[in-house]
């Protein structure tokens, strides 16, 4: 279970480094727009990455073990 905690957490330590490095110009840009999305939107957004985040990991774990 820590491995599985330790991975994703190195995985969205990853890809949000990518971002960063890569292309900071267009997560200025991407802020921008997101302040324009109602904080209700901005919620439910997130409350769907975590219910998909959740799955994933749920079937990661039923795969390996």
């Amino acid at each position: 279970m820590l491995e599985t905690i330790l991975l994703g957490i190195g995985m969205v330590l990853v890809i949000e480094g990518l971002v960063f490095a890569l292309a900071p110009s267009r997560l200025d840009e991407l802020l921008r727009v997101l302040t324009q999305i109602p904080l209700d939107t901005r919620r439910l957004i997130g409350l769907g990455a975590i219910a998909i985040g959740a799955v994933l990991v749920s079937w990661a774990v039923s795969l390996g073990g």
